[in-house]
């Protein structure tokens, strides 16, 4: 069993700060219930951009979620307000693992 679930972050490049809908995923049985932060920072072209942080239940869950409207309706709203820049795309979604510091 894994403890933090299958971590994916969200970086998104855009002017706001609204988030996945995570209440959405999370009824759709996608994501734990673990919190979901979101943290902002600067990039060097000056502009914002946002990380947040999804423990999915699998990492088939992502893949899953493309296939269902409810999510994709969602995702598009949040195409519609990210850009591409200094040559990457204009969202990102690696899945991360916790590394064991002691």
């Amino acid at each position: 069993m894994r403890l933090f679930g299958w971590i994916r972050c969200g970086l998104y490049r855009k002017s706001g700060g609204r988030q996945i809908d995570c209440p959405t995923l999370r009824r759709l049985g996608l994501v734990t219930d673990d919190p979901s932060p979101m943290f902002r920072g600067t990039d060097e072209s000056g502009k914002s951009f946002f990380v947040e942080i999804l423990s999915w239940k699998s990492t088939d869950g992502p893949n899953l979620a493309e296939q269902m409207p409810e999510v994709l309706a969602i995702w598009e709203k949040m195409g519609q307000l990210v850009e591409a820049r200094m040559g990457r795309p204009p969202m990102e979604f690696p899945f991360v693992e916790p590394i064991d510091r002691t």
